[in-house]
């Protein structure tokens, strides 16, 4: 539930600037290497009711700008140079041709729309990843708009960010609360201007291996030692080894001896295997060695290293093989320094030194961490055909050293063909296709090629297409569009869209055009994460086959799940293949067994999970559902019938298409040996754009640190309306009106954030003293949890604001000094700016009633139909939450 809003600060009309996907379109995917790039233009609109507009162009390797003003005019400029004209009222398409040293072209075209209206209805949209949070990427709406200016409000004195309608902007925080500024200008005096709250989060994922310092959940922490300086910083030189533009980790040294890092990891390295070899990049401008050491043995394994010698030659990718060049490490008191050492252990710490007996001083940098797995020998390709006149398309990359023969990329991606990653699985061939989806690139961005040629659907029988995927970091849609030519004669076109649904391993999907009888197509083109910003995620294709679906590729990897999960046919989950198990050492399938117990849960089948000693906690089980769903009031409420031998922590998630999530709700069994009912309570999320097209169950059945191998049973899973119905009966309603006292059996629509463990709910009164209502309700703000987190209500109707402005509650603290702020809002609407009082909890452990006088501050011609109140608010210190557990009753309104 998004608590903070965006607030319209002004309510004067915005000029539209009619920009949409057809009517803007910078095209390279079929255009030599040599032509110009990242063709654009900043429009300066003179706000006099001139009409007068200076049209500056840019692109990468442009030598010359053809220029259409869309009005008859036309200019050829020189880079750098730009071209004044006055518009009349009305819409000009601006053509720009990018020409470059070769001549060849690349073409960026702009509706400009030109009004003297005021402008109005303004509509700030930011898209925020959960895979990487702190990469937030801008549009703006607006009737009667030209352009948008973007203040990102992390900086003093900012500059503006120029947006065109139609386009997006993408920035990147450091962790914090931010204020968005976009203000619309149109060509007259009047401008129109709005915020938005932004929360960019800690990243507090666990580090492991591989480190790309790219993904924005991960912690990428280094104690420093001996004089280093450490930070996380854009790769300043792309070039050699290391030609992404992307994050990287400088380390400065001061010019000491044994100077260096140490990152400590969330999952060990594991030597026990064959898999010893780290690969690290690493860019210096000196011949230095570099030591790789391995300290922190979780069974107390002995320290190790290994040198490996640095050129000074910039970005390099240098090998440490722990299995030929490994020594044993200095420890005080221990003999055997330097002697040769094969580790077969688990690491959690490891170091690293630049020049370490040395004293070079200097800052390098280090990129892609990868501990190298050892995979089987890759089979040549052996047959390919890329031209439907030789029959059916089979896109192998048995030639990759032609142009021809690759899909080439646009929108500011990277993709080439390259060695298959990972030979194992149903994709052991040697040539594959990478797609690095580089930050800052376009949403549209793809790889596509013109076959030589079209493929007749008139004729043709086979009309399904498979194409074999891995994604590195995080599962995501795959869009498959055919196109009757290359961009810009592409219609008609089809597309059709599959699911990646997991990570690190090769699947082969399936897209069906078998309803396309009338059309021919040359175009194909391939999207990853289609109309997604780009956060560095890497993705790899190969084996594009044309078939009729009766033979050929590999089956899927699984089936999917409808609700209810009641694991009695396979649709409804009964299927192993239904379910991917992870985190779980071996990842032991789940089985679908006959119900062990029919006491409490007269179910014939149901699930069972052998959680392993060494696996995670979070070791569980995913299965993609059948129909993706939004989450709302109608089904917030989950309950699953669990049986185990022992009380722990049972989770549930939720995960849409491209693996956001809002988290896991845990809550934990209180009957051993016997069925229960537990009951997960999502309203708390309802509205976060994470729970939109949720696509994926997953199941965390014994969530802790485990001292032996423990078994878990798991049964009829349902989705539950948050005001009742649903198994269980007799949960509290929500309330519609004020007073609120919890005592007829009430409850407030939820909390945030849950995701972090917070959680509220009716209870019965803990401390009678001062108090003697006998139901009240908990809020949990549990520990490390955002210090912003809280309790919000949304009333069926506005609040009746005649009945009085002021607010009193019941609080009930364990803390005393503690700041408790009342808030009210609109919901689902930007018009009314959220208005709040403070006030503070003085004694400690006893209950107290706080007063909220809201006359003199509030506009009672403004609507309100919910609350918010924030238990402990300090955005000042904004210090995480300390696990502190407070009570609420008697939202009484005077």
């Amino acid at each position: 539930m998004k608590i903070f809003k965006f607030l319209a600060m002004l309510t004067i009309s915005v000029l539209f600037f009619t920009g949409c996907e057809d009517e803007e379109i910078t095209n390279y995917a079929f255009q030599e290497i040599s032509a110009p790039t990242n063709v654009s233009a900043i429009f300066d609109v003179s706000q006099d009711d001139t009409g007068t507009v200076t049209i500056t162009p840019s692109g990468e390797g442009a030598q010359v700008f053809q220029v259409d003003l869309g009005n008859g005019e036309t200019a050829e400029l020189a880079a750098g140079e730009s071209v004044t004209t006055a518009y009349a009222e009305g819409e000009y398409m601006v053509k720009i041709v990018a020409v470059g040293s070769t001549g060849l072209t690349s073409e960026y075209n702009q509706m400009l729309n030109i009004s003297f209206k005021a402008p109005e209805n303004l509509e700030i949209i930011i898209d925020q990843p959960a895979s990487n949070p702190k990469l937030i990427t801008v549009s703006a709406t607006a009737d009667n708009a030209t352009v948008f200016d973007v203040y990102f409000g992390d900086v003093d004195d900012e500059e503006p960010t120029q947006l065109m309608p139609g386009e997006s902007v993408q920035h990147t925080y450091a962790p914090g609360v931010y204020e968005i500024t976009v203000v619309a200008r149109g060509a007259g005096a009047a401008t129109a201007e709005e915020d938005a709250i932004v929360i960019i989060p800690e990243a507090t994922d666990p580090l492991k291996l591989p480190i790309t310092y790219d993904m924005g959940t991960v912690n990428y922490a280094a104690d420093v030692f001996g004089g280093t300086s450490y930070e996380i910083v854009v790769n300043p030189d792309l070039s050699g080894a290391n030609t992404t533009e992307s994050n990287v980790a400088a380390v400065t040294n001061s010019g000491a001896n044994w100077e260096g890092i140490v990152y400590t990891l969330g999952e060990p390295v594991d030597f026990s295997g064959d898999d010893k070899i780290i690969t690290m990049k690493v860019w210096s401008d000196v011949a230095q060695p570099v030591l790789l050491k391995f300290e922190g043995g979780v069974n107390d394994e002995r320290q190790t290293e290994v040198v490996a010698n640095h050129g000074g030659t910039g970005w390099e990718e240098l090998s440490f093989n722990f299995a030929t060049d490994a020594v044993k490490s200095f420890i005080d008191g221990n003999q055997g320094v330097g002697e040769p050492f094969v580790p077969t252990g688990q690491y959690a710490a490891m170091v690293i030194f630049f020049d370490g007996p040395g004293t070079t001083a200097g800052t390098f940098y280090i990129d892609d961490i990868m501990q190298e797995s050892t995979a089987p020998d890759c089979v040549a390709e052996t047959t390919e055909n890329i031209d439907a006149a030789n029959g059916p398309i089979n896109w192998t990359f048995k030639t990759d050293d032609d142009e021809d023969f690759d899909f080439n990329p646009f929108g500011n991606i990277e993709s080439e063909i390259v060695r298959n990653p990972k030979t194992d699985g149903i994709n052991n061939s040697c040539n594959v296709q990478r797609v690095i989806k580089t930050p800052g690139c376009e949403t549209w961005s793809g790889v596509g090629t013109e076959i030589p040629t079209a493929i007749d659907f008139t004729t043709t029988d086979k009309k399904i297409f498979k194409l074999k995927v891995l994604a590195e970091t995080q599962t995501a849609e795959v869009t498959l569009r055919l196109e009757r030519e290359p961009f810009p004669d592409v219609d008609p076109a089809e597309d059709r869209v599959a699911q990646i649904t997991e990570t690190g391993v090769w699947q082969e999907l399936t897209f069906d055009f078998s309803d396309v009888d009338d059309k021919t197509f040359r175009s194909i083109i391939i999207y990853f994460e289609r109309d997604a910003s780009c956060d560095g995620d890497v993705y790899y294709f190969d084996d594009l086959i044309q078939t009729d679906g009766t033979g050929g590729g590999t089956p899927p990897a699984s089936t999917t799940t409808s609700f209810p999960v009641d694991f009695e046919t396979a649709s409804n989950g009964g299927a192993s293949a239904n379910w991917t198990v992870f985190e779980n050492v071996d990842n032991p399938a789940l089985e679908i067994i006959a119900n062990p117990d029919m006491t409490g849960n007269a179910s014939a089948t149901v699930a069972k999970f052998t959680a392993r000693q060494d696996g995670q906690p979070f070791a569980g089980t995913i299965t993609q559902l059948t129909n993706p769903f939004t989450l709302d009031a109608s089904n917030a409420i989950v309950k699953m019938w669990v049986w185990k031998s022992k009380i722990s922590d049972v989770g549930i998630k939720f995960e849409n298409a491209t693996q956001g999530s809002t988290g896991e709700i845990k809550v934990a069994n209180t009957k051993v040996n016997e069925w229960e009912e537990l009951t997960f309570d999502f309203s708390g999320v309802i509205g976060d754009p994470n729970n939109t097209n949720i696509t994926g169950l997953v199941i965390f059945p014994d969530f802790e640190d485990r001292a032996a191998e423990s078994v878990s049973y798991f049964d009829n899973i349902t989705l539950n309306s948050t005001t009742g119905g649903g198994s269980g009966g007799g949960d509290p309603v929500v309330a519609t009106s004020l007073p609120i006292d919890f005592e007829s059996n009430e409850t407030l629509q939820g909390v945030f954030e849950s995701s972090q463990g917070v959680t509220g709910m009716p209870v019965s009164n803990p401390d009678m003293t001062g108090n003697n209502s006998s139901t009240v309700y908990e809020f949990n703000k549990a520990n490390n949890a955002a210090w912003y987190s809280g309790i919000f209500h949304i009333f069926p109707n506005n609040i009746d604001l005649s009945q009085g402005t002021t607010f009193s509650i019941k609080v009930w603290s364990p803390k005393a000094n503690v700041n408790v702020r009342f808030q009210l809002e609109l919901e689902g609407s930007d018009a009314s700016p959220n208005i709040s009082v403070d006030q503070t909890v003085t004694q400690a452990n006893t209950w107290v009633t706080l007063t909220y006088d809201f006359a003199g501050i509030i506009d009672t011609n403004n609507n309100y139909d919910k609350f918010v109140i924030f238990p402990d608010y300090d955005d000042v210190a904004q210090a995480p939450a300390d696990g502190s557990v407070y009570y609420i009753d008697d939202i009484e309104q005077n």
